[in-house]
């Protein structure tokens, strides 16, 4: 049978980034594997950023967003039965930083697949880094999505930060399985905290062997009862010097909504591609292969008019369009 490992994690906590080493780490074994992007909106960037992985051992696909959960679940459904007609060793989920764990678990239960597919592990991807202030919203994505893993992995770190680093994390993970009413509570001695290049096979084989752990919770929101959302910014071109600025006002201006992230790929004056991935403290904005013109803002109370209204001054596309 296939395993299938779903990665979980808060927006913008790295869960491509960890994909992208656990997946080399797989093909180094020799194992045929496949990557399925599995997100609500209308573009997944992270997609762009793990495509050069394809190869006669590694597929990566993507589930589009459907017209509600139910469509969803079916698309969700009909690409593992693609991937699963197809017998890889492993499949490797990422799904949206908004995502329903129990659409996993009972999908994987449905036929055909409950006779193709077992469950492997469920590993979560923590920020140490993130804001402490959480809404409800926030702690019950948090709590929900690290409640069943079994391995927690802390992203971010450089290996010299101080002991107090990882115990905040600690606190705001146990606070938020609290307010979901889940029983389970982490230690620091739950997780794997250090750097992430400093991994080893050891290290990964011990993650993709932890399985995961059947925890119950008070499902307080649903997909649809959640305000935080994704908005879309595509054919977006911004001279490169404006980056910066633009996306700092963007965080900054509170009449554009609580933004806990914003990613996407620009070009730069010379037709290269940048691929831009930003929080509140952090921002980076790196040289790419290729990429989609296009922005993507997600946050709760998300203002479309403010957002444009930053966006549109600085934009020389015409053919501009937010959703």
């Amino acid at each position: 049978m296939t395993k299938v490992d779903l990665i979980t994690g808060m927006l913008g906590s790295g869960k491509t980034t960890f994909i992208r080493k656990y997946a080399e780490y797989h093909l180094g074994k020799g194992s045929r594997i496949a990557i399925l992007l599995n997100d609500y909106g209308a573009v997944n960037i992270d997609m762009v950023m793990l495509k050069d992985l394809e190869c006669d051992r590694c597929e990566v696909s993507m589930v589009v967003g459907g017209a509600d959960a139910d469509c969803h679940k079916r698309r969700f459904k009909t690409q593992l039965i693609n991937l699963g007609m197809q017998h890889f060793d492993r499949v490797i989920i990422e799904p949206s930083g908004l995502f329903d764990m129990d659409e996993y678990f009972d999908t994987l239960y449905e036929s055909p697949l409950d006779r193709w597919y077992e469950k492997g592990s469920i590993i979560t991807i923590a920020d140490p880094f993130s804001d402490d202030d959480l809404s409800d919203e926030i702690k019950f994505i948090m709590g929900s999505e690290s409640s069943c893993c079994g391995s927690l992995i802390v992203s971010k770190l450089k290996g010299d930060e101080p002991s107090s680093v990882t115990k905040n994390l600690t606190a705001r993970l146990n606070s938020s399985l609290e307010f979901i009413g889940c029983r389970r509570r982490f230690s620091v001695s739950d997780m794997i905290a250090r750097p992430w290049d400093k991994l080893t096979d050891e290290d990964f084989q011990k993650i993709s062997s932890s399985g995961y752990r059947n925890e119950s919770y008070t499902k307080l929101y649903n997909r649809d009862t959640l305000s935080t959302r994704v908005h879309y910014f595509m054919h977006v071109h911004i001279p490169e010097d404006h980056i910066t600025g633009l996306v700092k006002d963007i965080f900054t201006d509170p009449s554009c909504g609580k933004i806990y992230r914003i990613k996407g790929s620009l070009q730069s004056g010379n037709g290269s591609w940048l691929r831009l991935n930003a929080t509140p403290a952090t921002m980076s904005l790196t040289p790419a292969d290729d990429g989609q013109a296009v922005l993507i803002v997600i946050g709760d109370e998300l203002d479309l008019s403010s957002i444009n209204d930053h966006i549109r001054p600085l934009n020389t596309d015409p053919e501009y369009v937010s959703i």
